[in-house]
């Protein structure tokens, strides 16, 4: 059993490791859009977040996730018109962790059609998934916290 001081000494560690994660992927940069492509605004962030919690209901983590995550992924999605699902890159994948990122590219693209991106017809939107050890996930975009 830890002491008092052991414990404070846990949580200090395990906050310091998820704020590090965070800053770490909060400094990921996204490369300019190609041309005919527009960057994904805030509120469509947010809506094809929307989007793949309702396609995977039973795969969200409900509540704040726990302090220390399975893999974390920074990955851009290309939509095109209709909302198709043209391309995936990984800006920051989680390379300890191959399977789950093939099955967060399967979850994506088995997940269209999104909704269709505003404007210019193709949209390219980042979203930061957040992976428990149970295979659930959330999204940055629609996070509760971590505990």
């Amino acid at each position: 059993m830890l002491n008092t001081t052991q414990e404070e000494r846990r949580q200090f560690m395990a906050l310091a490791a998820a704020t590090g994660a965070a800053a770490l992927v909060a400094g990921c940069g996204t490369r300019a859009p190609l041309p005919g492509q527009a960057p994904a605004s805030a509120a469509y962030r947010r809506e094809a977040a929307t989007h793949l919690y309702r396609k995977y209901p039973d795969r969200i983590h409900r509540g704040k996730l726990p302090p220390m995550l399975y893999a974390i992924g920074v990955l851009e999605v290309e939509l095109t018109q209709g909302g198709r699902v043209g391309a995936t890159r990984w800006l920051r994948g989680p390379s300890h962790a191959p399977e789950v990122m093939a099955e967060i590219e399967r979850l994506v693209r088995a997940a269209a059609p999104f909704p269709s991106p505003p404007g210019f017809g193709r949209v390219q939107y980042v979203d930061t998934w957040l992976w428990d050890r149970s295979g659930r996930f959330q999204l940055d975009t629609l996070s509760e916290g971590q505990l």
